[in-house]
């Protein structure tokens, strides 16, 4: 029967994985990405400013406005920065389109998409300057809209050469300005229109117009039927082998962060942090330990199993898995596409989300109201994401017991299976896992579990094979996890003589120095994003890798490792 679900599911497949790719989806998604050095950045003013009080400190009025100026300016403007974020990815998608010799300048676009927003969602106050409630989180539907129309104009007005005309005489850079002026022009005009109806229409402005408007389907995804929906289907989607991140992301993200800066108000007006749908939700109660909340599925592998190959995944996979990487046990057990574990995959995120609820709803939680990174372990997220209170102890310790209690008649079935067969001396997974290699990317996650038994005592040597200069560009969200990649490459290139220079760099600010790289490594937070990139290497002449879980943060500590998986790169 589960059989038979499964199939039923992938069936529809192909239809999910091109609405993953949608340009517009993945321009919100990239915009974001872009943006999150930001969002980080901002949240440690926010933890500077005022985890101090729950110890009964608390800093002077005139110090915490000096503390809290970099996050005003920062997060407060995120509308503003998302806005030219989205509009440079939706551009580089059209651009992908369009002829080599007639492209869409992304800097007019960006420049255009902001001017349009600030249209938008700034009011002019007395005095001088603008009113900034609606340049930040609550600004970002009304951000998306501005880069959507822009983008869409300029495509139109390039692709048909609707454009002023200078003698061939006039250097280019200043050609190009004159190319820009009738779509520029355009946007304002179509954005300035828009306003004003809506000022009309509504009494205000076209930001707080989409609020008000979406506002009921704001609430509606934040009580249970919402939730449930939400974040079941990101386990259903990549249970099945589609990115769900892809699809349901980009719907929820302006709901998620605006809630997050919503309960940080809250808080700072003494009243109850009371909005669940965030993305600290998303990352530490949903996905703990990553999709299908299998933080404890490892330590049950490694600690329970009577099965050694189990105990062998297990041990492989608990650090990458503590760290919000799943990938190895993931595809190693394997859990996707895995009949057995199909109910405790789906269901264990949910119920993680619902007694989540409970606890904010119910016994007076606070919900998140600091915005995190990924791989900051589950339980840690949710201490310091929902204010280091004891209720927040209490939730991540109920949150393991109820995951433990959820998988664990699953994990028996599956571990008295696979006892058997190796007893029998036979194996009735190859054909799962012939699956699951061809619906997502294995190798890297093989490679750790190989790497489990290995001994570390026998290095290999590494034979340096590149005699010409390479250039190498890591590429993280936000360029921090890049960083250690890089070093580690140029440290080792350095040490063994192989003319190798590697760079960091942060995705959605590396269309324009790829063409100076000979390779490009992806991250595994921005793998996803493979097949999109691959189109601009390709076209640039430059190869493309991409890594993913254990086997980065093993590069990122093994030198030598790291450079032979360079020259594997040369060598294909």
């Amino acid at each position: 029967m589960m059989n038979a679900l499964i199939a039923q599911i992938e069936k529809a497949k192909p239809f999910f994985e091109k609405v993953s790719r949608n340009i517009y989806l993945r321009a919100i998604r990239d915009g974001f990405i872009s943006a999150m050095p930001v969002v980080l950045f901002s949240s440690i003013f926010l933890l500077i400013a005022y985890v101090p009080n729950i110890f009964g400190f608390s800093w002077s009025a005139s110090t915490e406005a000096l503390i809290m100026k970099p996050y005003g300016y920062t997060m407060g403007i995120l509308g503003v920065l998302v806005a030219g974020t989205t509009a440079k990815s939706l551009t580089d998608s059209f651009n992908r389109k369009l002829e080599n010799t007639n492209q869409i300048n992304f800097l007019s676009t960006m420049l255009a998409s902001i001017s349009g927003f600030l249209l938008l969602a700034a009011d002019a106050v007395e005095g001088g300057g603008f009113a900034n409630g609606f340049l930040g989180t609550k600004g970002l539907l009304t951000a998306f809209l501005a880069a959507f129309i822009t983008v869409n104009i300029y495509n139109i007005t390039v692709k048909n050469n609707v454009t002023i005309r200078m003698p061939e005489e006039v250097p280019p850079n200043i050609s190009q300005v004159f190319k820009d002026i009738i779509p520029f022009t355009l946007v304002i005009v179509v954005l300035y229109g828009l306003d004003i109806v809506t000022r009309n229409i509504m009494g205000t402005n076209v930001a707080e117009s989409i609020i008000k408007l979406f506002e009921p389907l704001f609430t509606a995804a934040d009580g249970y039927l919402g939730i449930t929906i939400i974040f079941g289907a990101y386990a259903l989607f990549w249970f099945v082998g589609i990115h769900g991140p892809s699809i349901v992301e980009p719907a929820i993200a302006a709901i998620t962060y605006a809630n997050i800066e919503t309960n940080f108000q809250l808080l700072q007006a003494g009243q109850h942090a009371d909005k669940i749908l965030t993305s600290g939700t998303q990352m530490f109660v949903v996905t703990m330990g990553g999709t299908g909340a299998t933080l404890v599925v490892p330590f049950m592998f490694m600690w329970l199993s009577k099965s050694k190959r189990n105990k062998a995944i297990g041990r492989a996979s608990v650090v990458p898995t503590f760290f919000g990487v799943n990938e190895p046990i993931l595809f190693g057990a394997p859990i996707v596409l895995n009949p057995v574990f199909f109910v405790p995959f789906i269901f264990a995120p949910i119920a993680n989300v619902w007694i989540f609820k409970f606890f904010v709803d119910v016994l007076g939680m606070n919900s998140f109201s600091v915005n995190l990174p990924w791989t900051t372990p589950g339980p840690l997220g949710i201490v310091i994401g929902t204010g280091f209170g004891l209720m927040s102890l209490v939730l991540a310790l109920t949150l393991i017991v109820v995951d433990v209690v959820i998988y664990y008649p699953f994990f028996k079935v599956y571990d008295a299976q696979i006892l058997e067969e190796e007893k029998a001396g036979v194996s009735s997974t190859d054909s799962l896992k012939e699956k699951v290699e061809g619906s997502f990317d294995t190798k890297k996650a093989k490679a750790v579990l190989a790497s489990v038994d290995a001994n570390e005592n026998d290095p290999k040597v590494f034979e340096n094979k590149i005699i010409e200069a390479k250039n190498v560009l890591v590429l993280c969200a936000g360029g921090g996890t890049s960083g250690l990649l890089a070093n580690a490459l140029n440290k080792a290139a350095a040490e063994y003589g192989a003319p190798v220079k590697a760079a960091a760099g942060s995705y959605g600010a590396h269309m324009d120095i790829m063409k100076d790289y000979d390779l490009v490594i992806l991250a595994p937070q921005v793998a996803s994003n493979y097949e999109d990139i691959k189109q601009d290497t390709d076209r640039l002449g430059v190869k493309l890798a991409k890594t993913q879980g254990g086997q980065y943060i093993k590069l990122t500590r093994d030198g030598q490792g790291a450079l032979a998986f360079v020259q594997e790169q040369f060598e294909d």
